[in-house]
């Protein structure tokens, strides 16, 4: 799969299109031969509503590509153009792997190529692609989808993590970890991974729980439950789950287990501890316990997580707290 096409459109996202060309574009000797990458697409095409570029080839550069990128779209609302979504039907029928990264899935279920296949996009825009094509198995809770031929991902920075993800296909994961690096990004996050869409990570100050979660983070390797949280806010528990899914969209309950894989994730990334010390460094109490749930929200056990970020690598050992 060396020949990668990348289709610029009227209406494409720049960031979307940059993650293409970095990954598949730049020759960072790090495998032998690398992609064959060509940028095609509408002359004169404006991305994201910046800038206008000229591309170097058209989109009859889809013809013989055996990888086709199309990038996000800065309006779902606009059918996608009709050249474009004929040239992508054409690749699929004629045997090409065909990627969207984010609302570029748009345009694959436009040329019928998501039919019948699961699919991922930004969890924002997930209804409305499940809504305007039934056909399309549409998962909102997935960074990305590999289907073999046709591989989808949600927005943003799913988009690299799927692009890092053919090239493990490609490459190898070491290769993928090597050129991640490279580029200062995260090694490797398993499509199953749940996009979490309106889960914070760090708490924004300005609202009115953020106290809360930071208690909460610090605390994470005690057996903390709900009511404790409500305790901590001087709430009922039902109040505290009403606000707390109004501010973070998810339950107190939800949050505080995705904060737990978060903070495993991590350990197994920056530490050598045991499987045993981490379960209960997250209050996940059991080794067991940790390996079930972990492998539920990123589709790999802990230890293959482990082995797959830190190849090439070294890890350094925290404080138990």
């Amino acid at each position: 799969m060396t020949s990668v096409v990348l289709a610029l459109y009227e209406g494409a996202m720049l960031f979307e299109a940059a993650a293409a060309c970095e990954v598949f574009g730049v020759d960072r000797g790090l495998a032998e031969p690398w992609y064959d990458f060509r940028v095609c697409g509408t002359r004169q095409a404006r991305l994201g509503g910046w800038l206008r570029v000229d591309t170097p080839h058209g989109l009859d550069a889809l013809a013989d590509a055996d990888t086709v990128i199309v990038p996000a779209c800065d309006d779902v609302g606009t059918a996608p153009p009709a050249d474009l979504v004929d040239a992508v039907r054409a690749a699929h029928e004629r045997g090409a792997r065909l990627v969207s990264l984010c609302t570029g899935a748009f345009v694959l279920a436009a040329a019928g190529v998501l039919d019948g296949r699961r699919a991922t996009t930004h969890w924002e825009h997930a209804a409305a692609l499940a809504a305007r094509h039934p056909r399309v198995q549409v998962d909102p809770d997935v960074l990305y989808i590999d289907e073999g031929s046709v591989l989808t991902s949600a927005g943003k920075a799913a988009g690299m993590d799927l692009c890092l993800h053919i090239v493990t296909l490609d490459h190898g994961a070491a290769v993928a970890n090597a050129l991640a690096r490279r580029l200062v990004v995260p090694p490797h996050r398993a499509g199953g991974q749940a996009q979490f869409a309106a889960v914070p990570v760090a708490a924004d100050a300005r609202h009115a729980l953020a106290g809360l979660l930071h208690w909460v983070d610090g605390r994470l390797h005690e057996p903390l439950t709900v009511p404790d949280l409500a305790r901590r806010a001087n709430m009922s528990t039902r109040t505290l789950t009403r606000r707390f899914t109004a501010t973070t969209g998810v339950t107190p309950l939800r949050w505080l287990h995705t904060r737990r894989i978060h903070r495993a994730r991590e350990l197994l990334e920056t530490t050598d501890d045991s499987v045993e010390l981490i379960a209960a460094r997250t209050g996940m109490g059991t080794a067991a316990t940790l390996r079930r749930h972990f492998h539920r929200a990123l589709g790999v056990p802990p230890d293959t997580y482990r082995r797959t970020f830190r190849t090439g690598g070294t890890a350094r050992r925290n404080s138990v707290p």
